[in-house]
């Protein structure tokens, strides 16, 4: 796909429309469904973040919100934390992420018990990435333990048969990094579904036509669960590029083109990013799709105008 270049005065008046890209199209603009990742806090000062994106986005009312697990399953005990502050401080539903690197089916199955036991009803089963992984990307290479389970299948497989669990499982608009084709991350994704999974959410991606290519393709394998899109709005470029070697998404030569020579000018980027992320999420919705996950990278202000945009406001206890 190849995207007008957006001027800052277009891309302002974008966000700052009462009407947005939404109403724009011409196509229904009922509220859509969303759903908003965040990542375990490893400081006092970044739980004083985190807490405020919380606060922030929790009166939009989102389906779920995940809290991611990570490498190596190293911030199990962090997760888990934050996952019993969402039940015990606010009303939001969280999905809790799982991985199976690095341990036993004994220890996995342990966790999936606490969190059942804490009144999580909902988990986003992964592999995960091995330990030297970073947030997005693909550590070392993988090798699953004797005694763990091997792949997220089987961990989805482990999840269902307790019961009672949403599953959200991942998926690859693109192509897994380690997958030999598209169509074996395809086949791995029934394989996932069938083992119990009721929604794969999908890696962030920016080529909007090889997400729908992806969709199509998913459909004709006989994959109905939901497909809900991963957004993440990104001002830093340089970061962005990093992620996107390690998990395997593509960054076109137009979105490289908008954040050219602003190194130094962090208010247009984040005006470019939310803008960006807004048309993407008004595209998908005349394709269809109705449920938007955001990668928030624990920010929330990027997010929430995101979301305002696309019609997702605070919901009145008198309406």
């Amino acid at each position: 796909m190849t995207a007008p270049a957006l001027s800052l005065a277009e891309a302002r008046a974008l966000l700052l429309s009462p009407l947005g890209p939404v109403a724009r199209a011409g196509k229904d603009s009922s509220r859509p469904r969303v759903s908003f990742e965040f990542f375990p806090p490893k400081s006092d000062e970044a739980e004083a973040n985190l807490w405020k994106a919380v606060t922030r986005l929790a009166p939009l009312q989102p389906d779920f919100v995940s809290v991611t697990y990570g490498a190596g399953g190293s911030t199990r005990e962090r997760t888990h934390r934050t996952v019993q502050r969402i039940l015990g401080e606010t009303e939001l539903t969280p999905a809790a992420h799982l991985t199976c690197v690095e341990a036993s089916r004994e220890e996995v199955d342990d966790v999936i018990d606490g969190y059942r036991a804490a009144g999580v009803r909902h988990i986003v089963a992964l592999r995960g990435d091995p330990p030297g992984g970073h947030a997005g990307g693909i550590g070392g290479a993988y090798a699953p333990r004797a005694d763990g389970y091997a792949n997220a299948t089987e961990l989805t497989a482990a999840v269902a048969r307790r019961g009672g669990f949403e599953i959200s499982v991942g998926c690859y608009p693109e192509g897994h990094p380690e997958s030999p084709s598209l169509a074996h991350d395809i086949d791995v994704l029934k394989a996932k579904v069938d083992a119990g999974a009721t929604r794969a959410i999908s890696q962030f991606f920016f080529d909007i036509d090889a997400f729908l290519r992806f969709r199509d393709r998913v459909r004709a394998a006989g994959i109905n669960v939901p497909l809900v899109p991963g957004v993440m709005p990104v001002t830093n470029f340089a970061g962005l590029q990093r992620m996107s070697a390690g998990c395997g998404a593509s960054v076109p030569d137009w979105l490289a083109a908008h954040f050219d020579g602003l190194d130094g000018d962090p208010e247009t980027r984040k005006l470019i990013a939310a803008s960006v992320a807004a048309e993407t999420c008004a595209r998908l919705q005349e394709e269809g799709f109705a449920d938007f996950h955001f990668y928030t990278l624990n920010r929330a202000d990027l997010v929430y105008a995101i979301c305002r945009v696309l019609g997702v406001r605070e919901q009145r206890a008198d309406a």
